[in-house]
């Protein structure tokens, strides 16, 4: 509605129209609230174009064309490489070739009012975008994302180095990479392009990859990526970069110099809160927005923030949770983040080869939180449906138990394809179910989801037959 003034009327204002700002718009769109998204660059966000997506498609031919080479009768037909055209084509489809008009019915058909260009907060309840100004009745929610944090390395800023954007959309794989960050977005990119033809070198300054897992899963993705040839240098950290014509040069700690084509930084995210108009309502710009357990921001009763700009859980499906509760509790329907909704806890999945599927503790985490834990270890090949494959393919499940409460409370697994793992045992820690419960929740033969019996009866095995019982009687 426009008022007397010019100025647009809403009930909400979303500003990022990325997984976050989408769900709560159209939720509330659904619920019948007159909504407006402010979207500066695609409707869809980082994850459709630039992130989740890209990056599983330039993935997934490599592992399925590994896994077919596992199994008899199949790896005889697999001789040959991979189209590399054909891939990033793929890609190109996925990303709907940086175009965001397919995602334009979806907020039209639940009343969504689609405003283009950045939005800045000016004052209570009004957002600016351009020379437009829209207020809103209810709520202002803020899901403008995070973008890549460049560290201060000297002449990176001028070295036109890679981050994600370009990295998931490169038109052609570089002849040599080298990748700054063995966290998620590097050991996936590191492996992508290795898999479509580039000499990759990747460096952490870490003594392991993926250090926020358990050790056996860095340990595991970094010997998968040496088998590949990708140079896995851990310890190292780079002091200075250069850009030289069509060369990119990285000077390393000890004098050491590697040179390649381009260079991906992938050590982190920066929350983009820096020209968000915060200062108008009082809120320092520039860092991530503290916000409560319904996903309000901290001291105000009209702000929420949802998403990666939060910082709670940098994942995009914690996002979409994360609107799920601010819509909510904007329609009146209290509801609040589950303390397993948290950064360290939440489910999380790293889409390399073996793939890293965890959600929960780990067991250092347990234990930094005080908890009594005891882990346990199976081979995630160990079980007969894995011989479908392929028994080659190595794989550890470990979940960490809670002693004193008989309740899984972490579970990492890695392996092929163990994402699928995952959201059993987010329902096993979310709902706190007993072991004794657990162990009558039967896995069907032959899967692979027999992991967890084996688990179940290891625990008992290491923790005495009457193990179950006691949990029954905890219970």
């Amino acid at each position: 509605m426009e008022r007397a003034d010019g100025t647009q009327e809403f009930d909400v204002v979303v500003i990022g129209a990325g997984p976050a700002g989408e769900v709560a718009a159209g939720r509330l769109g659904q619920a019948g609230l007159d909504v407006a998204i402010v979207e500066e660059h695609l409707v869809g966000g980082e994850c459709s174009y630039y992130g989740c997506m890209p990056s599983k498609a330039l993935l997934r031919p490599d592992e399925a064309l590994a896994e077919a080479r596992r199994i008899p009768g199949a790896q005889e037909a697999a001789s040959g490489a991979l189209d590399v055209e054909a891939v990033l084509r793929r890609r190109d489809e996925v990303i709907h070739s940086l175009d965001d008009s397919a995602q334009l019915p979806w907020l039209e058909e639940r009343n969504v009012t689609l405003v283009r260009g950045r939005g800045r907060i000016d004052g209570e309840r009004r957002v600016l975008v351009g020379d437009e100004s829209l207020t809103a009745r209810r709520a202002v929610i803020v899901a403008v994302g995070t973008a890549a944090a460049l560290p201060p390395i000297p002449g990176l800023a001028e070295a036109r180095a890679w981050t994600n954007r370009e990295a998931t959309t490169a038109g052609a794989p570089p002849r040599r990479l080298i990748v700054l960050g063995g966290g998620v977005v590097g050991v996936e990119l590191a492996q992508a392009w290795s898999s479509l033809g580039s000499s990759v070198t990747l460096v952490e300054l870490a003594d392991r990859l993926l250090v926020r897992e358990e050790p056996f899963a860095g340990e595991q993705v970094a010997s998968a990526l040496r088998r590949r040839g990708v140079d896995v240098r851990m310890r190292t950290a780079a002091v200075a970069v250069t850009r030289k014509d069509d060369e990119v040069v990285v000077q390393l700690e000890g004098g050491q110099i590697l040179v390649a084509d381009e260079l991906l930084v992938a050590v982190g995210r920066r929350a983009v809160t820096d020209d968000l108009g915060l200062e108008t309502v009082g809120i320092e710009a520039g860092a991530a927005l503290t916000v409560d357990d319904g996903m309000k921001v901290v001291g105000s009763d009209w702000l929420f923030a949802v998403g990666d700009v939060n910082g709670r859980s940098l994942l995009t499906h914690m996002g979409k949770y994360q609107a799920w509760i601010a819509a909510e509790n904007i329609l009146g329907r209290e509801q609040r983040a589950a303390v397993e909704a948290q950064a360290t806890l939440s489910p999380r999945v790293v889409f390399t080869d073996p793939q890293v599927a965890a959600v929960g503790h780990t067991l250092g985490s347990a234990e930094e939180a005080g908890l009594r834990v005891s882990a346990v270890d199976y081979g995630t090949n160990w079980v007969a449906g894995a011989s479908f494959y392929g028994r080659s393919a190595e794989g550890t499940a470990r979940i960490v138990v809670d002693l004193d409460r008989e309740v899984v409370v972490g579970a990492t697994f890695t392996g092929p394809d163990v994402a699928e793992f995952l959201q059993a045992a987010t329902i096993a820690i979310v709902g706190k179910v007993p072991l004794a419960r657990l162990r009558h929740a039967v896995p069907a033969f032959p899967t692979r989801s027999e992991i967890w019996l084996r688990l179940l009866e290891t625990y008992e095995t290491e923790r005495g037959a009457d193990a179950l019982d006691r949990a029954a009687a905890a219970a």
